[in-house]
């Protein structure tokens, strides 16, 4: 003889809700403009570990940014 019951269970209850995601204010506002380029030569080095790096992280993660705020949008 078995221990598991050999009655019939009723399915469980599943209960779907749909939440829409809320950004908050501070998500839709743009990555503020990097500094200009200071006005001296700058060396190679310089440039590519100091420079170029941090402008480049800022257009990627402004790009991310957007692209984030536009698909909670589109959502709602």
């Amino acid at each position: 003889m078995s221990g598991c019951s050999l009655t019939d269970r009723p399915a469980p209850l599943v209960i779907t809700k749909v939440v829409k995601p809320v950004l908050p204010p501070e998500c839709r506002k743009e990555t503020p403009a990097l500094s200009p380029k200071p006005d001296r030569d700058m060396s190679q080095q310089e440039i590519f570990d100091n420079w170029s790096e941090d402008r480049t992280a800022r257009n990627i993660g402004e790009a991310r940014r957007a692209a984030c705020v536009t698909a909670v949008d589109a959502a709602n």
